[in-house]
């Protein structure tokens, strides 16, 4: 991840080989989006479409190749990729959050970082999925809302999750509850780290370090979007194990 080393996110293009892609998941999102059950969450506002594109291992889209040559990346296989989309208003209120998660979501983006499962009735925070990178594909023309980063907060976040489980052996790593670590990781990143709004057009991409804490800016009374809505696609290919997750560059 020499590309996102230094200060945790770059952003890459534009380039007309991530413009064929994204035209082509474009096309593919929209069709998804005409007959899904899936629910819309946060009032109504964002849809979350996890493994919703249907790309293939490569990446490719129907006969649009991934844009591996213009990314800083090194091609491997991938799941199907996320979509995310984000409608006027968001967020808004729902009985899926509590007013405490409601109010962080407007306040501090939802600020997170991938990876970290809530497990058990009291949601205790462990490494359950170590994704290798974070790479976000605008699918269409849309300022609103845009990803947010907290710039330089995978160091911190690193040194944190390490000290956290240095007395653990290695394997055991995922099974263990970070939840303390974590959340005063965080405040730290808030009270030092530098808040990013990462906007990004068709034919661009956001690449994210695996342990940047990021989020998703609320809507403002300014934004604007089509009328499907801000959509982004995410990539998100696992690592092995959680030492690699914490310890690779």
């Amino acid at each position: 991840m020499t590309a996102v080393a230094g200060r945790g996110w770059t952003r890459v293009g534009p380039h007309p080989a991530i413009a064929a892609w994204a035209a082509a998941a474009r096309q593919a999102a929209l069709d998804h989006l005409a007959v899904t059950q899936e629910a819309w969450r946060c009032g109504g506002t964002w849809f979350v479409g996890v493994d919703a594109l249907p790309n293939a291992p490569d990446g490719a889209i129907a006969d649009t190749p991934f844009p591996w040559p213009a990314l800083p990346l090194t091609p491997e296989p991938l799941h199907k990729a996320q979509l995310s989309v984000i409608r006027p208003g968001y967020p808004q209120p729902s009985a899926e959050e509590t007013p405490a998660a409601f109010a962080f979501r407007r306040d501090r983006d939802a600020a997170h970082l991938d990876g970290l499962l809530p497990i058990g009735p009291d949601k205790r925070r462990m490494v359950k999925e170590p994704h290798g990178w974070i790479l976000g594909l605008p699918l269409n023309d849309a300022p609103a809302c845009p990803l947010t980063v907290w710039e330089g907060s995978h160091d911190i976040l690193r040194a944190a999750l390490l000290t956290a489980l240095a007395g653990h052996a290695p394997e055991t790593w995922g099974d263990i509850d970070i939840t303390e670590p974590y959340q005063q990781a965080r405040r730290e990143i808030f009270a030092t780290c530098p808040r990013i709004e990462l906007s990004a057009r068709p034919g661009e991409a956001t690449l994210l370090h695996r342990l940047t804490l990021h989020g998703v800016a609320a809507w403002k009374p300014q934004d604007h979007a089509p009328p499907e809505g801000r959509m982004i696609a995410y990539l998100r290919p696992q690592l092995a194990t959680v030492q690699q997750w914490l310890t690779a560059p």
